[in-house]
């Protein structure tokens, strides 16, 4: 199934572009540094993780059952064709392209579509690579990387608010492309819907979500750093690298457990995350981090809804600075939208999706005020 975008319908029909996002994304009020630039990259249902392909397509998860493709065929900086390339699934959220082969996470199973990239002409078949994962619809969200190892690796959280889980559950896994091979490689991590590896390091980040019912500001949410396999980072004893839960933390010494390299926010929800590598940007974002904070649900005042950004320490093991890079999706005690993930495309700009407002956004510099 082919979707002609919402921006080049108004094209078509000779209407105002901006005026007809404006009305539904409210693009003017977010905030970027100075001498950036957000513009609407496209509109679908809401985009969860991102993933580039071949000629610069990009592929997009959902919560819908739906992974479409992302086609900006005039290389204008704003897509022109979105296409369904798989439907019906479960939760798709997770997808990540390699080596020709696009790799579907949903809650229960891995699944790919060989060859992706010549089959842009409506739905297909997808050819499972492993069903054995749990059902849970709690944290059961799936997000996909291939890592440097060309192994995939995928979280499965805990399924609960906060609960002693068994040995599979709140943990980082890894298996071989085939669907082979699962092994997991960190546990106590409630709930990660995003990471990367750094270039430099190598090693791998990630985000996670801290557990709910506690207040408005405990315990914080993570940004977490994997330096070994088998790294233990607490959930559910110990939040935020050293704040004992009530109920299962009696007893439990924090240092046992590998704190975060940050903790946020309580409840911001951060969710995808990536390194920005690019050369668009000034020199001074080099090293730097991109999160994208989903938001609250469940404090009195909300928090998040915005794309955070980092800069790493020169030991590439901390994060100092940590300010606001796109916001204004919160205003006052109402949002409109909820960015959930970052990729970095090969010209150097930065896309966000956003599932609340059904949009991928497009960040450049300009150099201009």
């Amino acid at each position: 199934m082919r979707i002609i975008s919402p921006s080049l319908t108004a094209a078509l029909l000779g209407i105002s572009v901006s005026s007809c996002l404006a009305q539904e994304i409210k693009l003017d009020s977010l905030r970027v540094p100075d001498g950036f630039a957000i513009s609407v990259y496209a509109e679908l249902p809401g985009p969860r993780q991102l993933t580039l392909g071949a000629n610069n397509v990009v592929y997009v998860g959902s919560l819908r059952g739906r992974v479409s493709a992302l086609i900006d065929s005039d290389a204008d900086g704003a897509v022109d064709e979105v296409v369904t390339v798989a439907d019906n699934l479960n939760t798709p959220n997770g997808v990540v392209y390699h080596q020709g082969d696009l790799y579907i996470g949903e809650i229960n199973r891995i699944s790919k579509i060989t060859d992706v990239g010549s089959k842009l002409n409506g739905p297909q078949a997808t050819v499972t690579l492993n069903d054995s994962l749990p059902n849970d619809r709690h944290h059961g969200f799936k997000f996909l990387q291939v890592g440097p190892d060309n192994k995939l690796y995928f979280p499965i959280g805990a399924p609960c608010n906060v609960c002693e889980v068994d040995d599979e559950y709140a943990s980082l896994n890894t298996m071989n492309l085939d669907g082979s091979g699962l092994t997991k490689i960190a546990e106590g991590i409630r709930n990660t819907v995003g990471f990367d590896w750094h270039p430099q390091s190598g090693e791998l980040w990630f985000t996670d979500n801290g557990r709910d019912m506690r207040g408005d500001d405990n315990p914080g949410c993570e940004i977490n750093r994997l330096s070994s396999v088998g790294q233990h980072f607490g959930f559910p004893y110990i939040h935020q690298g050293d704040l004992p839960d009530p109920n299962f933390g009696v007893g439990k010494n924090a240092d046992d457990y590998t704190p975060p390299v940050l903790t946020l926010g309580g409840h911001v929800a951060p969710l995808g995350m990536a390194f920005y590598q690019g050369d668009m940007f000034p020199s001074e974002y080099n090293n730097t981090i991109l999160v994208a904070e989903h938001g609250s649900w469940n404090r009195s005042q909300k928090s998040g809804y915005k794309v955070m950004m980092g800069w790493v320490g020169s030991d590439n093991s901390s994060i100092g600075s940590y300010t606001p890079f796109v916001e204004g999706w919160l205003e006052g005690q109402s949002n409109w939208g909820r960015p959930v993930d970052v990729l970095n495309m090969p010209d150097g700009a930065v896309l966000i999706s956003d599932d609340m407002a059904g949009v991928v956004y497009r960040v450049i510099y300009t150099g201009f005020n």
